[in-house]
């Protein structure tokens, strides 16, 4: 899979370093592999500045430092819950670019009840920029749903940063 994603992350390596610009990835049901795919490009560090896979409260807790009423009426795999990710990965990592990817995979029951194929992924960038995208594959595979997700993700990030 980081094979086929390799050639769509040196364009968005390309469009980010073409602008300057520096992102953070919160990976959610996508475990890590929307950053992995980012990282298969030589000088990564260059657009990347970190990140990390939000997996539990824990995670959410460290990684974002939020306050738990933050996400008050939200649930997960939702376009609110992946935009407040979203902004804070960026704003806590200091980049310019943040994107998180909230979803259910499938292969066991979500926390939130959301259904399984089901993936929000949000970009928030400079100058107020925050669009979001939901993923629904209809699908309880979880290993291609993780990859559908991580595509998608990737796809909407380039296409962002082409507009």
């Amino acid at each position: 899979m980081l094979t086929e994603l390799h050639p769509k992350a040196l364009r968005i390596a390309g469009l980010l370093r073409q602008r300057g610009e520096k992102i953070a990835v919160a990976d959610g049901a996508t475990g890590g592999l929307i950053a992995a795919s980012l990282l298969t490009v030589p000088g990564a560090l260059d657009f990347f500045v970190g990140g990390g896979v939000v997996y539990s409260f824990r995670a959410r807790d460290v990684l974002f430092a939020l306050s738990r009423d933050a996400y008050a009426g939200m649930r997960g795999a939702s376009a609110d819950y992946a935009l407040l990710q979203a902004r804070a990965i960026r704003d806590n990592f200091h980049a310019d670019w943040g994107l998180a990817e909230s979803g259910s995979v499938g292969g066991s029951s979500h926390p939130s009840g959301a259904p399984a194929g089901r993936s929000c992924v949000a970009v928030v960038g400079p100058g107020g920029f925050e669009a979001t995208h939901v993923t629904e594959t209809g699908s309880d595979d979880r290993i291609a749903n993780m990859e559908a997700f991580t595509r998608a993700a990737l796809d909407f990030l380039e296409a962002t940063l082409s507009r």
